[in-house]
């Protein structure tokens, strides 16, 4: 039976091309599977292509890139791997599958080359993921996109057989593996896995996808290591497209202030909306949200205002208000005409490939209009973040939404869906939780709420709660007046997905920490190995009795370690500085 090894550092895929010609792929760490003997291929309408296939030849290169992103846990990036393109021949008939090992995992992706336009039927790609492997996994409502759900941590032989959405975590002795899929445009569809008691298959979202020959599907990807290196990993967005937009200095991350969410009302009136301005202005962050009721008749006077006072006005908009490139030039180039800073694009609720085609649209409008876009109510970013930088962030969670403040029964997040999503959902790409509601229903505590402004990246970060709630937690204001949007490092200090993280992040010479525990009160030891030698002002805010935050400031040095006291379901953000003496 041929077979190919292909290995870049610890990391092995073996491939193997069984007699009925069909390809499997097992993936090994360090001599470890991770992944067992997996099914490749596809099925075309121009052919089946997960059969009968016969090896035809191999190429390899050597891929090396630096790039830079406006946003993200790193802005400068380094990606080197090596690639193999195996194809394969069926008759006249032809599938290439191109693998990359390097960047701290593997990826594939198929190409097939054919007379026409290319319709797939099925793909056959899985996973099979050893049974005894911890997984976190997040389970995908069948029949519309839904990443809007609590992750379920199991095992996989006692998962349940449904479907998952992207990314999902497993963890097989000291390796940790993520699965997800990265550079999807609108030549195909977003997958989802659907697990059927033995492997977790692809699971396309429309009966068939057709795209010009030749086909290219997304990567599918897998980012293997420790847990830092999981949470580190830049792997999805190495693998995107490069940047469409040259000139990015018009895109600037940075806070927002929401009032919808304590305040649904306001969003119809513009002396409300003024005052959010003023609050903005008054405590450095560059942006108001303007959600669903704004009008039209008094938008243009809000624009302006807050230009007067360095604040920027991002609008909110249903997709299907921006569907068409008429509503493109006659809604999205008024908007920019008005001066708005950014559009919110709701309800995008589908991974098919007609809604990938909406969004290639809708980004290069975007782009060409000089105007930032978050999107609400729908699929993951694939690395999107690279190709069009002017993409800030996307929902895809279970956020702070869903735990507003409002009569009867409500949700109540347990603290490991906190800690899940930094290991998971915003590994993926950014991700707009709108963090920091001191008022919402929740089970962690103040200062566990106050470090997801550090634990979730996102490069428009919404704070959603109220201006009383921020005015009435000075220390907590003073930190969310100062706390980056956008990061040059990102440093897993310890943690893992059900009892705990310690997150570092550096932005320019300054370093913050945010810290959580799901569970009983403990102490937590920050090892302060990434400061550079010398003194640093270390500012704590820490958990206070009254649901309160308390600040104070201690003298650390590079190398030392910090011990700190958490509550129950508590948390701490530091905030470190070079002494000045």
């Amino acid at each position: 039976m041929p077979n190919w090894t292909l290995s870049d550092e610890d990391l092995e895929a073996a491939i193997a091309l069984s007699p009925a010609g069909e390809l499997t792929l097992e993936l090994r760490r360090a001599g470890r599977v991770v992944v067992e003997p997996s099914r490749l291929g596809l099925r075309a309408a121009h052919e089946d292509l997960s059969a009968g296939l016969e090896f035809a030849g191999m190429s390899e290169r050597r891929v090396e890139e630096s790039y830079r992103t406006v946003t993200g846990k790193r802005r400068e990036h380094r990606y080197a791997a090596r690639e193999w393109t195996l194809s394969f021949t069926k008759g006249e008939h032809r599938l290439d599958l191109q693998v990359r090992i390097g960047g701290g995992g593997m990826a594939y992706r198929y190409v097939v080359p054919w007379a026409g336009p290319v319709t797939v039927m099925e793909e056959i790609s899985e996973y099979v993921v050893p049974r005894g492997a911890r997984a976190v996994l997040l389970p995908y409502e069948n029949g519309r996109c839904d990443y809007e759900e609590i992750h379920r941590h199991t095992t996989v032989a006692a998962a349940e057989p449904i479907l998952y959405g992207y990314p999902s975590l497993f963890q097989t002795g000291d390796a940790w593996m993520l699965i997800t899929e990265s550079n999807l445009d609108s030549g195909y569809a977003g997958s989802r896995l659907r697990f059927d008691g033995r492997a977790f298959r692809l699971d396309l979202p429309d009966p068939y996808v057709t795209a010009a020959s030749p086909l290219v599907t997304p990567w599918r990807t897998t980012i293997v290591g420790d847990l830092a290196a999981i949470v580190e990993s830049d792997l999805v967005t190495s693998l995107a497209a490069p940047s469409k937009v040259e000139d990015t200095s018009w895109i600037r991350p940075g806070a927002a202030a929401w009032s919808w969410w304590s305040d649904g009302p306001s969003t119809r009136d513009l002396d409300a909306q003024k005052r959010w301005v003023g609050f903005a202005a008054a405590h450095g962050w560059p942006y108001v949200l303007a959600d669903a009721g704004w009008n039209k008749e008094w938008m243009p006077e809000l624009i302006a205002y807050a230009r007067e006072r360095g604040v920027g006005v991002w609008l909110w908009s249903h997709w299907q208000h921006v569907d068409t490139e008429l509503e493109h030039r006659e809604k999205l180039a008024l908007w920019k005409e008005w001066g708005a800073a950014g559009v919110k694009i709701d309800f995008t609720e589908s991974d098919g490939q007609d809604r990938m085609r909406w969004f290639d649209a809708i980004l290069a409008a975007t782009a060409r209009l000089k105007l930032m876009v978050v999107f609400h109510g729908g699929t993951i970013p694939r690395g999107t973040e690279r190709t069009w930088p002017q993409f800030m962030t996307a929902e895809a969670v279970k956020g702070a939404e869903w735990i507003k403040p409002k009569p009867g029964k409500q949700p109540l997040y347990p603290a490991t869906h906190y800690l899940s999503l930094a290991f998971t959902r915003n590994v993926q790409g950014p991700m707009d939780f709108t963090p920091c509601t001191f008022t919402g229903v929740r089970a962690i505590s103040a200062g566990f709420e106050l470090a997801l402004s550090v634990l979730f990246e996102s490069g428009i970060q919404h704070f959603a709660d109220a201006i009383e709630a921020y005015e009435a937690r000075p220390e907590a204001l003073r930190l969310l007046s100062a706390v980056p949007a956008a990061w040059d490092e990102t440093r897993l200090l310890s943690g893992d997905p059900a009892d705990h993280i310690l997150l570092a992040r550096r932005s320019g010479e300054e370093w913050y920490v945010g810290a959580g525990v799901s569970g009983e009160a403990r102490r937590l030891t920050v090892p302060l190995g990434f400061l550079d030698e010398g003194e640093w002002a270390a500012e704590i805010f820490r958990d206070a009795p009254g649901d309160r935050i308390l600040a104070e400031t201690v003298t650390v040095a590079g190398g030392d370690k910090l011990d700190l006291a958490v509550p129950p379901n508590g948390g701490f953000t530091l905030h470190l500085r070079r002494e000045v003496r």
